[in-house]
């Protein structure tokens, strides 16, 4: 009886054990996010950091700049980068991948949410991609930071 208890016990531990697995990588995102999806995301981030930010812009999707203006683009990452300072690190903190059907974003969408130190404070950037023709392209971005006040 012993025994049976033993398999039972352990066919029952494998499967938890895989789905505590699963859940665990589903809940950073890091597993299901497409490298160009994070290649975008560190090329805006280079270009943020170079205060580059007519490339941003224009490197941009059309949702972007149907938002905003270049000059009210730049404005935003130079208040950014006056009031928070350089970027230090950046950690995933969430991914979401989104199939929409109609709305504001309409398409395949990703939105990352990274845990940001800057120089003079701590936030969450938000950076929402769309996939344009084939490549993927910065939609919105959102820093959120008491730092911002």
């Amino acid at each position: 009886m012993s025994k049976q208890r033993e398999l039972l016990a352990f066919a029952v531990l494998i499967p938890c054990l895989s789905i505590l697995t699963v859940s665990a990588c589903r809940q950073d995102g890091r597993g299901r996010v497409p490298s160009e999806v994070l290649e975008v995301v560190t090329h805006v981030g280079d270009n943020i950091a170079n205060e580059r930010y007519e490339q941003i812009y224009n490197e941009s999707s059309e949702r972007w700049r149907e938002d905003v203006t270049l000059e009210q683009s730049n404005e935003v990452f130079k208040t950014l980068r006056t009031k928070l300072g350089k970027i230090e690190t950046r950690a995933l903190h969430s991914a979401t991948e989104q199939q929409n059907a109609s709305g504001v974003l309409k398409g395949h969408v990703f939105i990352l949410s990274y845990q940001t130190r800057f120089e003079r404070g701590e936030g969450m950037e938000t950076f929402t991609l769309i996939e344009e023709n084939g490549s993927w392209k910065l939609a919105r971005y959102f820093v959120n930071s008491t730092a911002l006040k």
